[in-house]
């Protein structure tokens, strides 16, 4: 499917009729089946009002226009920093600077050597911590020790914001690399491939704060890390991380390009088959659904293949039963078939654990979102009532960016009871959550 550029409202407009009319349905007909009001799909048709997003591809899929709508509706978006890149973030950063204010704000700042002295770093009063002691040539404690470390900050970052353990990991992920470099070389190489594995989810939950250029710091140096150790896998799997930044700004070519070339080397089935899944969901925001099938498929095989090997710790979602089912229902809705979707969200949240707050509240804003867009408004106002609180607790910027969409859908409905019902809590919801 070729992808054209946005040529405006008129031209959604007019192909819109066209489509509409050739099919024999009308105006009101089509505004039932895709739950918009039939005086705002006028105004669409006649280029008064820019189509979103959402109702373009629901357009398209009860025309059967194989994308041509959503493509039209779809303008490119603004490339940010990619990563290899190093906006914001000198090349030879080495110097971490954090704050940690038990009355205010806390933050963490890279900055190279060079920005350290002329900001007179090394002059401000404090606390050394030194370096780490010497360690045994082949401690095998050590490494065993952090694996499971990792695995409880991975439990504790479900259900807090990040805000609240991302200092640790942090300061766990310098230490670690500081162990490093008194260890043997096998207690070394295991170390520094730990302390890459800190370092992205680090990036993870960064990202989760809405602040994409630090998280797209830390996944490169989470590569540097691992690359050190011996370990090149989380190279393709970095591309992984950043075709999610693209893909949450609505950047559907950057997304399916770099999880392309994840695809391209010699990684393990688990990184190629989370590679096949995020490519596509790129294809999903291009309105391709047939490409987008075949992605889905192949990310089915490769992670089916991977979940029979052992390899601690996992890269990506340890909470998500079947991630290439639960992405089919993503994708499924960004294609405007948001029934399917709600159907497939709702059996794969049911295999999530209960102490997975976060992943929860993440995939079942998106069941509810499908919810809503399939025109079950009292059942989606139901079910955003029980993930209000949660949402509220993980702050996380991506279910925020979800809550925004869900509000929007629901404000269509202004003479649904339920809605009016539910507007206070999520009026509430929406300024809590806000980056």
């Amino acid at each position: 499917m070729t992808v054209r550029a946005n040529e405006g409202p008129a031209d959604f407009g007019k192909e819109l009729r066209r489509r509409r009319l050739a099919a024999g349905m009308s105006l009101a007909r089509l505004a039932g089946r895709v739950h918009y009001s039939k005086g705002h799909l006028s105004l669409v048709e006649r280029g008064v009002r820019a189509p979103a997003r959402d109702l373009a591809r629901l357009c398209d899929t009860e025309l059967r226009a194989g994308g041509a709508l959503a493509a039209l509706a779809g303008g490119p978006a603004t490339p940010g920093p990619g990563l290899g890149e190093a906006k914001g973030a000198d090349q030879e950063a080495e110097v971490w600077l954090m704050r940690l204010s038990a009355d205010g704000p806390s933050w963490f700042q890279p900055v190279s050597r060079r920005q350290a002295v002329a900001a007179g770093a090394a002059s401000i009063a404090g606390i050394g911590i030194g370096r780490a002691g010497p360690a045994a040539a082949d401690d095998t404690t050590l490494p065993e020790l952090y694996r499971s470390m990792l695995a409880q900050y991975r439990r504790l970052g479900q259900a807090v914001a990040p805000g609240l353990v991302l200092p640790v990991l942090i300061a766990q992920t310098h230490t670690l690399r500081e162990l490093a470099t008194h260890a043997g070389p096998r207690t070394r190489a295991e170390l520094l491939r730990l302390a890459s594995r800190y370092a992205e989810y680090v990036g993870w939950l960064v990202q989760e704060t809405g602040n994409d250029e630090s998280a797209l710091w830390w996944t490169r140096h989470a590569v540097e890390l691992a690359t050190a150790g011996g370990d090149r896998e989380l190279t393709a799997y970095g591309l992984v991380r950043n075709a999610q930044v693209t893909l949450y700004r609505d950047d559907a070519r950057s997304t399916i390009d770099l999880a392309k070339r994840a695809q391209a080397g010699p990684v393990s089935p688990r990184v190629l088959g989370l590679a096949a899944q995020r490519e596509a969901q790129g294809h999903a925001l291009a309105g391709d659904h047939a490409a987008c099938m075949r992605c889905l498929d192949r990310a089915h095989d490769l992670l089916a293949a991977a979940a029979r090997e052992h390899d601690a710790p996992v890269l990506g979602t340890t909470n998500v039963a079947d991630p290439a089912e639960m992405g089919r229902g993503w994708c499924l809705h960004e294609l405007g078939r948001p029934q399917a979707a709600a159907e497939i969200l709702d059996a794969q949240l049911a295999r999530v654990p209960a102490d997975a707050v976060r992943t929860r509240i993440r995939y079942g804003m998106r069941r509810t979102l499908a919810v809503a867009a399939s025109g079950e408004i009292d059942r989606a106002c139901e079910q955003t009532r029980e993930l209000l609180g949660g949402a509220t607790t993980v702050a996380s910027a991506t279910i925020a960016t979800d809550l925004r969409k869900l509000a929007r859908t629901l404000a269509r409905h202004p003479g649904s009871r339920a809605v009016r019902e539910l507007a206070p809590e999520l009026g509430t919801a929406l300024r809590n959550t806000s980056p």
